[in-house]
């Protein structure tokens, strides 16, 4: 008996290799790299305390003489929740704005934001030596904003800045009104726990911004954040803000 060979091939749909796939898994990206952050928070902290870290440990209930370290915790509550990291603690989704045991609310939403702050940095750098090299060399600052709001943003995040405003003396104000990353939060946890929630997910885009900043040869600070969701606000100051 023989097979009949002359039917078309099977092949992958040609979107596969388009650009609503990569957008949508770097979206995906995006919005697992805060969780991972805080995970990883909790588990160099464990290891620096020199008990080791257990992915598959048990939840338990915390008190006041707990010394564990290096796992998520709820704010809710008299009786704190202690979760192992993972688990979904804190304000938001996997304890996205809680605290690592033995280190204070603060200092966990500081160490995630250099983590996720320096990742951004490194791939903004990436980003504008790969795909600026052939352009002729910016002169003027904000002729480098210009190009951060209509290229780069089109390039990364599928549209551009929706407002840019400056004060011309360095300080450059960028408004996107439905930001990718922020468009799918949940309203479950009531405003203060969204916005709780959202804040992270601003830190790589803004160190994203620095590095690309960098790249370009401008030194300067993002402040990023968002009062209504989805949109999103990056504040740039140069090194010789005024």
């Amino acid at each position: 008996m023989a097979f009949d060979t002359s039917h078309t091939p099977l092949s992958a749909p040609a979107d596969l290799a388009g650009p609503h796939v990569a957008a949508s898994c770097f979206e995906f990206l995006l919005i697992e790299l805060v969780p991972l952050a805080y995970r990883l928070t909790s588990s160099q902290a464990a290891t620096e305390s020199g008990n080791g870290w257990n992915p598959t440990t048990t939840t338990a209930t915390s008190n006041n003489n707990d010394k564990s370290v290096g796992k998520v915790v709820s704010k809710s509550g008299a009786g704190s929740t202690v979760g192992t990291v993972g688990v979904s603690t804190g304000v938001g989704v996997g304890g996205i704005g809680g605290s690592v045991e033995g280190m204070d609310e603060e200092e966990t939403r500081e160490a995630v934001f250099w983590r996720l702050d320096g990742l951004g940095y490194r791939v903004g750098l990436g980003i504008v030596e790969r795909f600026a090299k052939d352009k002729p060399r910016f002169t003027d600052t904000l002729d480098v904003i210009k190009f951060l709001c209509k290229d780069l943003w089109t390039l990364v995040f599928k549209k551009q800045i929706d407002n840019l405003k400056t004060n011309h003396r360095g300080v450059y104000v960028l408004t996107d009104n439905s930001f990718r990353p922020l468009s799918k939060m949940s309203l479950e946890q009531g405003r203060e726990g969204m916005m709780a929630q959202a804040q992270p997910f601003l830190y790589f885009p803004a160190g994203l911004i620095r590095g690309a900043l960098a790249s370009m040869g401008i030194v300067a600070t993002v402040q990023a954040e968002s009062i209504e969701l989805p949109g999103a606000t990056f504040q740039i100051r140069t090194l010789a803000a005024r």
